[in-house]
């Protein structure tokens, strides 16, 4: 799945057009390499996204095309 599709699903960006930007702007990484909006997510990436000084460090455990609000959460966990 799509970078930018996975956070959109798992409700860690609202909008697939911000979780566009972001990857833009290089604020968003898979396994420590900055990503593009259009890299594959696996099961077992770590993503870490950076929102202003704040870093989200999350591992993805499952990828789902169509997921419901009050699932979103269990497609990834995250990391301290």
């Amino acid at each position: 799945m799509r970078l930018d599709k996975f956070l959109k699903n798992s409700r860690l960006i609202k909008r697939r057009t911000i979780a566009n930007e972001a990857c833009d702007q290089g604020r968003v990484k898979i396994n420590q390499r900055v990503a593009k909006a259009g890299a594959e997510v696996k099961v077992g990436d770590v993503i870490e996204i950076q929102f202003g000084e704040k870093i989200v460090k999350v591992e993805v455990l499952n990828i789902s095309e169509h997921v419901q609000k009050g699932d979103a959460a269990g497609l990834y966990r995250v990391i301290d």
